[in-house]
C-alpha cells in the first residue's frame, strides 16, 4: 500500500516552519500567561489592604476575573464533540483501507493501543499511590468541581452510576457498565449529553466501514477530513486567545487561594501534580518502551533514544508531535535505521493517533482533580479513564495544547466537572511539553517494531 493511498494530503497537513515558530512563541505566551498571574494572585491581598478593598469588593473583582476563564472554557467545550467525532474518523481514514493493512497493520492495531494502556495504568498507579491532589487544594478553588460530582451527573455519563447502590464492584460489573456505557441507545442523546465514549466508537466504526468503500466514499471522506482540519483550525485560533484565558483562570484560583492564605498548599499541590507525571512519563519513556523495543526488534533501546534525540528535543520546544514530525522521520530513517517503509506508513500515523504522554497526563490529572475535589474514584471510574483516556487519543490532534481538549473527555466520562482544568492549567505549558516528547519517542519505537511486520509480510 502506498503512502498517497494510506494517507491523502498529508504533505499539504505538514505544519511549515513558521507553524513551530508561532507555536514556540504561543507556549512562551502561556508561561507568561501564568507568571503574571502568579504574580498578581501574591500581590493581590497586600493591594487590597493598601487600598482599602472589602472583601465583598475583593470577591466581586475575583468572580470578574474569573468571568474570563470560564467563557474560555465553555469556548473549548463547545466544540469537543465535533472535534472528537471528526477528528477520530479522520483519522481512520489515514489509514487507508482497513481490510488491506496485511501484517504492518496488525503490528499497528497492537502496538499502538498496548502502549497507551500501559501508559495510563502507570499514570493511575502513581497518582493513586502518592495522591498528590489530597487536601492540597483550598475548598474554594474545587467547589465548582465537587458540584458536577452528583448522582445525576454520573447517571449522565454513566449510566446506571448515578443510582448504583453503594458497595464493592468488582472488575466485571465495571466492565460490563463500561461496555453498557459504550454501546449507546441513542447517539444524539449522548452527544448533548457529552458522553464522548460512544461517540469515539461510533467514529472509528464509520470510518472503518468508509475506508472499505473505495471511490464511492469519496465525497464524504473529503467532507469529514475537510471538516476535521477546519476544527483543528478552530482550535488553533482558541489557543491564540489561551494566554488571556489562563490568565483569568489561574489569577482567580490562586487569587481565592491568596485570599484564604492558602497559597502554599495549591502551589505545592500543583508541584507534587507535575512531579508525578514526570517520573510517570520518564519510567514510560526509560523502561516500559526500551523493554518493548528490546523484546521485539532486539535493539539497543538506549541507543536508538540517542538516536531520536534530536527529534525529542524539538519536540519539547515545540510541544508539537506534527511540527516534529519531519524531524522525526529524518532521525528514525538516517540515524536510527529504520526502514524508509515502515517510516512512512508510521509516523504520520502515530502523530495523530499514538499519545502515550498524553493518556498518561490524563489518567494522573482526572484522579488529581478528583482527589483535590475530595471525590473518590471506584474501580468503575479508574478503567473508563483508561478506556477514554485511550480511545481519545485516536483524536488528539499532534498541536500545542490539543490535551486540553481530550482532559475535558477523560472529565466527563467521569461525571467531573470541565471547570477542573482550572486546578491544572497553571503548569500544563510544562507538562505538554514533556507529554509530547514521550509520544514522538512512542511513534518512533513503533515505527521500529513495525518494521518485523513489513520484513515478514
Amino acid at each position: 500500500m502506498s503512502m498517497d493511498e494510506r494517507l491523502p494530503g498529508v504533505d499539504e497537513a505538514e505544519p511549515s516552519p513558521s507553524s513551530s515558530g508561532a507555536s514556540a512563541r504561543l507556549a512562551w505566551y502561556i508561561a507568561a500567561a501564568v507568571v503574571a498571574a502568579l504574580a498578581f494572585a501574591l500581590v493581590l491581598p497586600h493591594l487590597a489592604a493598601l487600598v482599602g478593598l472589602s472583601d465583598e469588593a475583593l470577591g466581586g473583582l475575583l468572580a470578574t476575573i474569573e468571568l474570563g476563564g470560564t467563557l474560555f472554557l465553555r469556548l473549548l467545550k463547545m466544540i469537543v464533540v465535533p472535534l472528537v467525532m471528526f477528528s477520530v474518523a479522520s483519522g481512520v481514514l489515514g489509514v487507508g483501507d482497513v481490510r488491506r493493512l496485511g501484517r504492518p497493520g496488525a503490528y499497528i492495531l497492537l502496538y499502538f493501543p498496548t502502549t497507551t494502556v500501559l501508559a495510563a495504568v502507570v499514570g493511575l498507579a502513581l497518582v493513586n499511590l502518592i495522591q498528590p491532589g489530597s487536601g492540597a487544594i483550598s475548598a474554594a478553588a474545587s467547589q465548582a468541581v465537587g458540584n458536577a460530582s452528583t448522582p445525576e451527573a454520573a447517571e449522565a455519563v454513566l449510566p446506571g452510576a448515578g443510582g448504583a447502590p453503594q458497595g464493592p464492584m468488582t472488575l466485571g460489573d465495571a466492565i460490563r457498565q463500561l461496555a453498557l456505557t459504550i454501546c449507546t441507545d441513542n447517539l444524539f442523546r449522548a452527544m448533548a449529553e457529552g458522553n464522548l465514549l460512544p461517540l469515539i466508537v461510533f467514529s472509528i466504526l464509520f470510518a472503518g466501514v468508509l475506508s472499505t468503500m473505495g471511490r464511492r466514499a469519496e465525497p464524504v471522506s473529503r467532507v469529514i477530513t475537510g471538516t476535521s482540519d477546519a476544527l483543528l483550525k478552530l482550535v488553533m485560533l482558541l489557543m491564540y486567545v489561551a494566554p488571556v484565558g489562563i490568565f483569568c483562570l489561574v489569577a482567580a484560583q490562586f487569587g481565592q487561594a491568596a485570599v484564604a492564605g492558602k497559597s502554599g498548599e495549591t502551589f505545592g499541590g500543583l508541584m507534587a501534580y507535575v512531579l508525578v507525571i514526570a517520573v510517570g512519563l520518564a519510567f514510560h519513556c526509560l523502561v516500559t518502551l526500551p523493554l518493548i523495543l528490546f523484546l521485539l526488534t532486539r535493539r539497543h533501546p538506549y541507543r536508538f533514544l540517542l538516536q531520536m534525540s534530536e527529534a525529542l528535543l524539538t519536540a519539547f520546544s515545540t510541544a508539537s508531535s506534527s511540527a516534529t514530525l519531519p524531524v522525526t522521520m529524518e532521525c528514525a530513517e538516517r540515524r536510527a535505521r529504520v526502514s524508509r517503509r515502515s517510516v512512512e506508513f508510521v509516523l504520520p500515523l502515530g502523530s495523530t493517533v499514538n499519545m502515550d504522554g498524553t493518556a498518561l497526563y490524563q489518567s494522573v490529572a482526572a484522579v488529581f482533580i478528583a482527589q483535590a475535589s475530595g471525590i473518590s474514584l471506584g474501580p468503575l471510574e479508574q478503567l473508563t479513564i483508561v478506556g477514554t483516556a485511550t480511545l481519545a487519543s485516536i483524536g488528539t490532534a499532534g498541536v500545542p495544547q490539543s490535551g486540553l481538549i481530550a482532559l475535558l473527555i477523560v472529565l466527563s466520562a467521569v461525571g467531573l466537572s470541565g471547570e477542573g482544568l482550572a486546578l491544572v492549567l497553571s503548569v500544563d505549558w510544562l507538562v505538554d511539553r514533556l507529554r509530547t516528547t514521550v509520544n514522538v519517542f512512542g511513534d518512533a519505537v513503533g515505527a521500529a517494531v513495525v518494521e518485523k511486520g513489513f520484513q515478514t509480510d
